[in-house]
């Protein structure tokens, strides 16, 4: 009776050695299975067959002169004396512009004609900007076509000229021309010439260079839905 007992325990024995291993290739099977499931993977892309053009848009704005323009001497201006320029400005670019602004660059070889020293200037030369709607007759300073006058730009001292001053706030639409009176004048004063000597700070026999700078912006931003 004792022969198969020691048979069962060595056979439970073996049975027990087996069980280590087999959890061993159990555990490792799952590790290769888990491992697959991690790295391998299924992946899609899409893109457009024609490529899709970008070009962005200019803004230039050009300046000519409506006979007689900047590049018209202005001579012998005396007191009370106004004298027209006539100018075109034209928004050429591809974009809408906004914001139109003067500034004049003025140098002279006495300061009375640009700034005569007092505040606000009270003998200094002014510039008045004027706009047109159709076309200025530049012979009598009119607007051809029964067009309307504008006021730009109030007549203003040289020395208020040195930064920028708005003429338009608004839109400017791509092609669109502003036609553009630029006034120079003199203001009504008086001085007394003594024995041929004029006094200290004389207007006469004066001269002053005049550089005109027109900027304008481009339109706000825009988003486009198609």
């Amino acid at each position: 009776m004792a022969h198969p007992a020691r048979h069962a325990d060595a056979d439970g024995r073996r049975r027990t050695a087996w069980r280590p291993l087999a959890v061993a290739v159990t555990g490792g099977a799952l590790l290769m299975t888990a491992g697959f499931g991690v790295w391998a993977s299924l992946d899609a892309t899409a893109f457009n067959t024609t490529p899709q053009d970008v070009s962005s848009g200019t803004l230039s704005l050009s300046l000519d002169d409506n006979g007689a323009g900047f590049t018209s001497a202005i001579t012998n201006i005396a007191p009370g004396d106004v004298v027209n320029r006539y100018v075109d400005l034209t928004n050429d670019g591809d974009l809408a512009a906004q914001g139109l602004t003067l500034a004049v660059d003025s140098t002279g070889s006495d300061a009375t004609l640009v700034t005569d020293g007092t505040t606000p200037p009270t003998k200094a030369l002014r510039v008045t900007v004027k706009s047109c709607s159709t076309t200025w007759d530049t012979s009598n300073g009119t607007c051809n076509s029964s067009g309307t006058i504008s006021p730009l730009l109030a007549a203003t001292p040289l020395s208020g000229l040195s930064s920028a001053q708005s003429l338009i706030a608004g839109a400017i639409a791509v092609n669109e021309v502003e036609h553009l009176q630029v006034s120079v004048s003199l203001p009504d004063q008086n001085e007394t010439t003594v024995n041929g000597a004029p006094p200290a700070t004389t207007i006469q026999g004066q001269s002053a260079t005049l550089t005109y700078t027109f900027q304008e912006s481009q339109r706000a931003g825009t988003i486009t839905d198609s």
